[in-house]
């Protein structure tokens, strides 16, 4: 049985900007967080942290593409400063967009 509650666990991912960071929850229990800093038009993540018994489950994912649609949504750049978050865009680069291009 608990194997099977695993299984259907949905991630849920809000900005909590009074915190500067993204949080995920599982069941209501913090499951991870992306920290971030805003200026007037990028959003700079700086770290993410995913809790030990979450990890593996899509928990970073989550916070990862929420964090990021909402950057899209809101018009602002990203620069990833987090290695997480860094990796993630490159392997989908449909976010590529959003980082500044420097010159």
């Amino acid at each position: 049985m608990f194997l099977a509650q695993l299984t259907t666990m949905s991630v849920t991912v809000a900005d909590n900007s009074m915190g500067s960071r993204y949080e995920a929850r599982i069941d209501g229990a913090l499951a991870g967080v992306s920290q971030y800093e805003l200026t007037d038009d990028t959003i700079i993540f700086l770290h993410t942290v995913v809790a030990e018994k979450y990890e593996g489950q899509g928990v970073g994912s989550a916070i990862a593409r929420y964090a990021l649609d909402d950057a899209q949504d809101r018009g602002l750049y990203v620069r990833p400063l987090c290695p997480f978050i860094r990796g993630w865009m490159q392997r989908h680069p449909e976010y590529a967009d959003l980082v500044r291009a420097t010159g």
